[in-house]
């Protein structure tokens, strides 16, 4: 089964995330392509789609959101996996209800789902974005995880293999 990665990132966390993933399950034996969500243009050659999305206030990018809206009835006929980043300040896996954004809001399930810390640069921020992290006490730094990502992506890989 072909699989897709599609990912939105604001500033790039997201992207390194989404590659990450991309690498791992092609060093699994997975078929395996990878896009920005803003460049989808046809899934219909793939069995499963990875959707990922930087979350910001509560939701993620607006270019993944506008593709979920566009493929909505494809997405229902797929396997999907998700995962979202951001939150970095809060430490991988404290995250109250991280099926709170992402696919869940257009009705369909994934298979697994998860939450990943990101990185916050603010040399990468507006002054608005720089502003709003200062006030909701948000922490600079890169937290993300990488041997949780790539052991997350492996688990998928698994998946996939269980579905063929």
């Amino acid at each position: 089964m072909k699989i897709l990665v599609v990912w939105a990132s604001r500033h790039g966390s997201t992207r390194d995330i989404a590659n990450a993933i991309y690498e791992e399950l092609r060093s699994e034996g997975v078929d395996v392509d990878i896009v920005n969500a803003a460049d989808v243009k046809d899934i219909s050659e793939y069995g499963g789609v990875v959707l990922g999305s930087s979350v910001h206030m509560t939701q993620w990018e607006e270019s993944m959101r506008t593709f979920m809206k566009e493929h909505q009835a494809e997405l229902f006929e797929k396997h999907l996996w998700t995962f979202s980043a951001g939150l970095s300040s809060v430490p991988t896996g404290l995250v109250k209800d991280p099926a709170r954004v992402g696919a869940t809001q257009i009705g369909v399930q994934p298979r697994m789902n998860k939450q990943f810390s990101g990185c916050l640069d603010p040399s990468k921020l507006t002054l608005r974005e720089r502003t709003i992290a200062r006030l909701g006490g948000a922490v600079e730094g890169d937290f993300r995880d990488w041997d949780d990502i790539r052991g997350w992506a492996r688990s998928v890989a698994k998946d996939v293999k269980s579905l063929s």
